[in-house]
């Protein structure tokens, strides 16, 4: 059971709400991101009324949606993880080095930090092949387990130790007949490296190293991760280990290059003074402010003063200090030279759960949400040669509907989100796609000049949509917007159809392309916040 930490235990100024709030959140993590009100109760220990507020506040904050009767962890809730893992910084330092390593040895490379006595997965530059390396980025595996785990607590301090043997994680979480873990250690702290095989399960071999700042400290470990239906042990040693070396090295002169940006953080939103007033009770604001101060820690930089937290936050400075020590306590922060910095733990916070959503997976609810609004069918496409492919889809319920499964592929020329999607691409290649694509007429009215094509394409490009009226089939019109990524670029189009009898195409334009373009910004915010350290699948 996930209980709250005991009353003994808590500094005298720990915010309990926060400390209740945050078990709330870990519960829901620990149930794979899914859970009722009552489980989490179960879970938790906590009263179902505590429950229930703090759902409602994670709501509000966008951190959490209801589905039927359980509640879901929601992507927005990654902005949480994101703060440490911009605070550290070691994606944005060292993931170009992480991703060139992959390409040349063709194997996949993660980048593991220590967290207590475990290794944390921080980055992945992998390579999709159909046995792949199943790791999530913000999972937690026991020190002992492998991948840089031996090479850290080669380090450990006496009281590290002594805090890893009240723990319950032994040598019985790795393959039997393995390496005592005591013997793993004292060959890494002698090898300067560490070799596992078949420790975490019988298809894994790895070769770690460990990434050391100007102070000689253990930043965090680069592994390379093989299986073994391509190399054992020792031949992805040879393999791997001399251009390991070189990408370590490189990784150190990159920390050692790195200036922390001298500017002060942005002010953070204060979402909770607005959701007080809308919700009253079942808004906790104290849990609200707390997760804010995590957000406001995400600055790489090595710490912040307890004053520039407040200034973030736009919190008083007794306030900002009491989340602070509650935060410390329970272990998402820590406290240096009068800065404080967050930990590899606030990934714990639903993190690794979330890592592994798809584009259509985000965009479902929305879509669900806009289908609601206009009671018309909604659905996400992405480009596919010189085709769109459906990949999310939310129907409505009309006597005369469109009736499409996901994966149907159409001409991209002849429908609204192709048009969306091709007018997203660069003019050149946009034009190349035109001349040598196959446009044939799908019915009377479907436009196949290539000029004609590329100016429809211009207009859609700098009007931000596409109405398509009966090209795809008779009596179907619809209208796509665009949906972008981070860079900008279109990685997928949303768009909503009718019976072309229905309503007229302005009165479409006035009533339909609102709402649209409304989800689609709402999908774009979400896939903007879980694409920021993770390569966001679009199918």
């Amino acid at each position: 059971m996930t209980h709250v930490t005991t009353e003994v235990a808590r500094p005298r100024e720990a915010v309990g709400p926060l400390i209740r709030g945050s078990a709330v959140l870990r519960a829901l993590a620990a149930a794979g991101g899914r859970g009722s009100a009552s489980g989490l109760v179960r879970e938790t220990g906590l009263a179902r009324s505590t429950v229930d507020r703090s759902l409602s506040t994670l709501a509000h904050l966008g951190y959490v949606r209801p589905d039927g009767r359980d509640t879901v962890l929601a992507p927005r809730l990654m902005e949480l993880g994101n703060a440490y893992l911009t605070a550290c910084g070691l994606p944005d330092l060292l993931g170009a080095v992480a991703g060139r390593l992959a390409g040349e040895l063709d194997e996949s490379v993660w980048i593991t930090v220590p967290d207590r006595d475990g290794v944390r997965f921080v980055h992945q530059a992998s390579r999709r092949r159909a046995v792949s390396v199943a790791f999530r980025v913000g999972e937690l595996l026991p020190a002992e387990c492998g991948m840089g785990g031996s090479l850290f607590a080669a380090e450990w301090s006496g009281d590290e130790w002594r805090s890893r043997r009240r723990g319950e994680t032994g040598d019985a979480a790795v393959s039997p007949g393995a390496e005592s873990f005591e013997a793993r250690i004292v060959r890494a702290r002698r090898d300067g490296w560490a070799l596992d095989d078949r420790l975490l399960d019988p298809g894994l071999v790895a070769v770690t190293m460990p990434v050391r700042d100007r102070t000689g400290r253990q930043v965090c470990a680069v592994n390379v991760v093989g299986h073994t239906s391509r190399h054992s042990a020792g031949s992805l040693r040879e393999a791997v280990l001399p251009r390991l070396r070189e990408a370590v090295a490189a990784m150190e002169d990159v920390l050692a290059a790195a200036v922390a940006p001298a500017s002060r953080p942005v002010p953070a939103v204060p979402r909770e003074q607005v959701a007080k007033r809308d919700l009253g009770a079942e808004f906790v604001a104290s849990f609200a402010r707390g997760l804010g101060v995590i957000t406001a820690l995400g600055v790489p930089r090595a710490g912040l003063p307890l004053t520039a937290v407040a200034d973030a936050t736009g919190l008083a400075r007794a306030t900002a200090r009491r989340s602070l020590i509650t935060l410390a306590h329970l272990g998402y922060v820590v406290a240096q030279d009068g800065l404080f910095r967050l930990t590899p733990r606030v990934l714990d916070l639903g993190f690794p759960c979330l890592s592994a959503l798809t584009l259509p997976e985000i965009a479902q609810p929305h879509l669900a949400t806009l289908v609601a609004r206009v009671r018309d069918s909604a659905s996400m496409a992405v480009l596919v040669g010189d085709d769109i492919q459906y990949v999310a889809r939310v129907p409505t319920v009309r006597i005369m509907s469109v009736d499409i499964t996901l994966g149907t592929r159409f001409p991209a020329h002849a429908t609204s989100m192709g048009r969306v999607l091709l007018a997203g691409l660069p003019p050149g290649e946009r034009g190349e796609r035109l001349r040598r694509a196959d446009l044939r007429p799908l019915t009377s009215r479907t436009v196949t000049s290539p000029v004609r094509l590329e100016a429809i394409l211009g207009r859609a490009d700098r009007d931000g949509y596409a109405l398509v009226e009966e090209e795809l089939e008779e009596g179907l019109r619809s209208v796509a917007v665009p949906v972008r990524d981070l860079d900008r670029r279109v990685v997928a189009a949303i768009n909503v159809s009718m019976h072309a009898g229905r309503i007229t195409a302005e009165q479409a334009r006035e009533s339909v392309l609102p709402p649209l373009r409304d989800t689609a910004a709402r999908i774009e915010r979400d896939l903007h916040v879980a694409g920021r350290f993770l390569k966001i699948r679009t199918s």
